[in-house]
């Protein structure tokens, strides 16, 4: 063989190994997000019933605690209902999704001039979440092999797509990947079984968004992994439908919404405007001033900026640790306004 034919190939073989890990990366990147529109999806429900699913009290409630950012007592009711109904997937995803708020707040960093998130590698109490993860999947499929409905299938769904969320922050790329598909097909056998369940959409409505980011080359290993397409603006035509009618995504399809349009979109103003009536609703969670906060300073708002960043140190979270990485990030976020006349930055 030629020496310039086997000098061509190895380039070949380097090149094409070089853009499987970067589609990898990037899935993992936008799967964390992706999974985590689930939170408000997390309930109890009457047996299969077209058009939707009921929330229960208890519930209710536990997630309530979990919005206002009082994630501890979200956790401690969620273990009781648990306790109370072992065979139903829905308080085991309800409590890793408490879990999730912990681990959120504790990772998010100023990086790349944007709060949010960003990688960080495993640690011992992931373990946890993932387990609940797991057995929501493994309860939900009890039920499926006895008599398939939509319930279970969204529970089963929800579940992939909550333990996608982790592997993306930790980015494990591959089992991310792998995680977000399964999440989807649940998704979509679910609304196969009940067209008006908007809550499915509204993770499906992400799918779509984040996958329609890849960049071109990932996208064209995208296909070649059979990992599905979608269409960024059909996903935010189904987040916005899941943010006004959905029953149990509500507040996670606004509080997505509003985060992709600032962080792909770059579209500020809109970001804002979803995001607000979330720090109305839960005065007590400070996420929601933070990224307020952030976003108001993309567009030099630096008065409202602060103002944002002050009032999340002031809420009356009662997690401890989340609002000490509060007062970190505000910190920080605070120094980096600009020093003039038109800010109050410390």
């Amino acid at each position: 063989m030629p020496k310039v034919t086997v000098i061509l190939r190895g380039a070949v073989r380097i090149y094409a190994t070089r853009c499987m890990r970067t589609a990898f990366r990037t899935l993992a990147t936008v799967t964390i997000s992706f999974s985590c529109v689930l939170f408000g999806m997390l309930l109890q429900t009457t047996p299969a019933q077209a058009g939707g699913l009921k929330l229960s009290a208890p519930i209710t409630h536990a997630l309530e605690q979990a919005y206002a950012g009082h994630t501890a007592e979200s956790i401690h009711e969620f273990q009781q209902i648990e306790a109370s109904d072992p065979d139903s997937p829905v308080a085991y995803l309800g409590e890793a999704e408490a879990r999730w708020w912990q681990i959120y707040c504790e990772a998010c960093e100023l990086k790349w001039n944007m709060i949010d998130a960003w990688r960080r590698p495993s640690r011992d109490e992931d373990q946890i979440y993932l387990r609940l993860t797991d057995k929501t999947i493994q309860l939900a499929d009890e039920h499926i092999a006895r008599g398939d409905s939509a319930e279970m299938e969204l529970w089963a769904g929800m579940g992939y797509l909550l333990r996608a969320r982790l592997l993306g922050l930790r980015d494990e790329r591959r089992a991310t990947a792998q995680a977000g598909v399964q999440g989807r097909a649940r998704m979509l056998r679910c609304l196969q079984l009940d067209p008006e369940m908007v809550d499915a959409d509204a993770g499906l409505g992400l799918y779509n968004y984040y996958v329609d980011t890849l960049s071109g080359i990932a996208k064209a290993l995208r296909f070649l992994m059979g990992i599905p397409g979608g269409k960024r603006q059909d996903g935010i035509h189904q987040l916005e439908i899941a943010m006004r009618q959905g029953t149990f995504t509500k507040t996670e399809a606004r509080f997505y919404l509003a985060k992709n349009m600032r962080n792909y979109d770059r579209d500020y103003a809109m970001s804002i405007e979803v995001m607000s009536p979330l720090a109305i609703q839960y005065p007590q969670n400070p996420i929601y001033e933070l990224i307020l906060g952030d976003t108001e300073a993309k567009l030099a708002h630096w008065q409202l900026a602060a103002t944002h960043f002050r009032a999340a140190v002031q809420e009356a979270t009662s997690d401890n640790a989340c609002a000490e990485r509060i007062r970190e990030l505000v910190h920080e976020a605070l120094r980096s306004l600009p020093a003039d006349g038109n800010t109050v930055a410390q």
